[in-house]
């Protein structure tokens, strides 16, 4: 208690004041505050696109702000490259940790530095016996496990000197005994007087290994203190809306109709990479939210259905049919298709036109390669129309409509196969308040029509609004489903964030 009492009376070791970033019209950051003490740990919270990731990309000189000032035990620093950054003594050991697989402990470590090979082993070992970690400095990275290669990460940033460790996600991968000696590790270096941000999304490590708290949302800090004065519930309500609550309080939604008796689709058991143990059925003519946060194992469950990863065990039944494990072009053709998340990569053929964005579905589940060009015309007319998608001509290439219109060609394209099942991935994201309107028609129009819909969104309030039943996903299981009126945003984010 005394030490943690120096370090509250201390100066800040990091300290970012009205920090502002913009990326075009979209402002991510809108003058956030945070400090640091030496030998203290902030919990650093928030919903997807809460803006953490550019706060502390910022803090590691990778992008610069537009407005504001960085703070280094008190003195104002220019942060303006990774290089910089590691000099004032900041170190990130990211979520994914990238070690050279075919190189040793050691010369991971080392590697950059200037010093005599034999001065960097003797510090090497000191910090590895200060750390109580046993290992084989000779041993190939990629003969480690996950939780071995984030304190390979954090001997990289002791060996440089660092006084300000920022962990994203340390936990995400690791066994519950990985975590304890992980949890360890850390309550060494602050021991030691390093500043450290945790990042995570697990509320039950920040009442584990943090002093403070901090939560993020919508590019600000909303809540910022000791973590004794906030419980789990005080958490949960800081990374709501401030209208959330309101919200939640006035009448209830419409309770929507949808079909019911035997599921269109089933999953039984399903296992893949990155989520295991999935049962949920959906209806013909329902609306399935599945809610949570980054690493939560959503969209790796949607492309596993879809046939791109491999299913490591459990069934996928569509219509009575089992169709675990069939390739893509096999679940397109058995009446499901799937929207990406992310459409730039996955979604469209950015230099191609609109007509043949759309029609390419329909070629390969026929298995051509053109449609006779009055069917195709015919095809993207009907959609062009029906989504009041804005093109000057159907020659117009795909990459230079807006967000919203390129969102609705890839959702004509996943429609034009006619599924009974179509999987929905961030169908909003990145797109206007208006293209949203209408991208929520088309939603309700498929539902209208007895399609079943599976809705995965990091939106909670579209969750809410759009689903008939949810469930929400917590470290690749689903923690808890909702029917009905007990879908809220509330609900949702403290299943999303495994507080219930």
């Amino acid at each position: 208690m005394a030490m943690a009492q120096k370090n509250a009376s201390a100066a800040p070791m990091l300290s970012v004041r009205n920090i502002h970033k913009a990326f075009g019209s979209n402002e991510v950051l809108k003058g956030v505050d945070l400090d640091v003490h030496p030998g203290e740990a902030v919990a650093l919270i928030g919903g997807n696109g809460a803006g953490k990731s550019t706060l502390v990309k910022i803090i590691m000189g990778i992008y610069q702000p537009d407005r504001g000032d960085v703070f280094i035990a008190g003195n104002k620093v220019s942060l303006n490259n990774p290089s910089a950054a590691l000099a004032q003594g900041v170190y990130l050991v990211p979520q994914e940790p990238m070690l050279f697989p075919n190189m040793s402990v050691e010369e991971n470590v080392i590697l950059g530095f200037e010093e005599k090979t034999a001065d960097l082993r003797k510090r090497l070992l000191d910090f590895t016996r200060q750390m109580k970690w046993e290992v084989d400095l000779s041993r190939k990275a990629i003969s480690l496990s996950i939780a071995e290669q984030q304190l390979v990460e954090i001997l990289r940033g002791l060996m440089r000197d660092s006084r300000i460790l920022i962990l994203d996600e340390p936990t995400s991968a690791l066994t519950f005994d990985e975590v304890e000696s992980l949890f360890r590790v850390i309550g060494d270096l602050k021991a030691k007087g390093i500043s450290i941000i945790y990042i995570t999304h697990r509320l039950t490590e920040v009442f584990t290994i943090a002093a403070r708290v901090a939560i993020m949302r919508d590019g600000v800090i909303t809540l910022n203190g000791p973590v004794g004065d906030f419980t789990r519930d005080d958490l949960v309500k800081g990374l709501l809306p401030p209208d959330a609550q309101e919200n939640e309080r006035g009448e209830k939604r419409p309770v929507p109709e949808c079909g019911r008796g035997k599921p269109v689709f089933s999953l039984i058991g399903f296992t893949g990479y990155g989520f295991a143990d999935i049962d949920l059925d959906v209806h013909r003519g329902e609306i399935l939210g599945l809610a949570g946060v980054v690493g939560a194992g959503r969209t790796e469950l949607a492309t596993t259905i879809f046939g791109r990863d491999e299913v490591l065990r459990g069934k996928a039944i569509l219509n009575g049919e089992d169709i675990t494990g069939l390739s893509t072009p096999k679940v397109i053709e058995k009446g499901i298709n799937y929207v990406p998340e992310d459409r730039f990569l996955n979604g469209i053929y950015k230099i191609s036109d609109v007509a043949a964005n759309t029609s390419s579905a329909r070629l390969y589940l026929m298995g051509k390669v053109f449609l006779k060009r009055r069917d195709e015309r015919e095809l993207t007319n009907s959609y062009v129309k029906d989504f009041r998608i804005k093109i000057t001509s159907q020659e117009q290439s795909v990459g230079s409509l807006s967000g919203g219109n390129q969102q609705k060609v890839v959702l004509a394209r996943a429609l034009s196969t006619n599924p009974k099942l179509v999987i929905l991935d961030e169908p909003t994201r990145g797109i206007d308040a208006a293209a949203r309107g209408d991208v929520y028609a088309i939603i309700n129009r498929l539902k209208a029509e007895g399609v079943a819909i599976l809705l995965i969104s990091s939106d909670m309030e579209e969750i809410v609004e759009l689903s008939d039943r949810a469930i929400a996903m917590y470290h690749g299981r689903i923690n808890r489903e909702f029917e009905k009126d007990r879908i809220t945003q509330d609900n949702l984010m403290a299943a999303a964030f495994g507080a219930v």
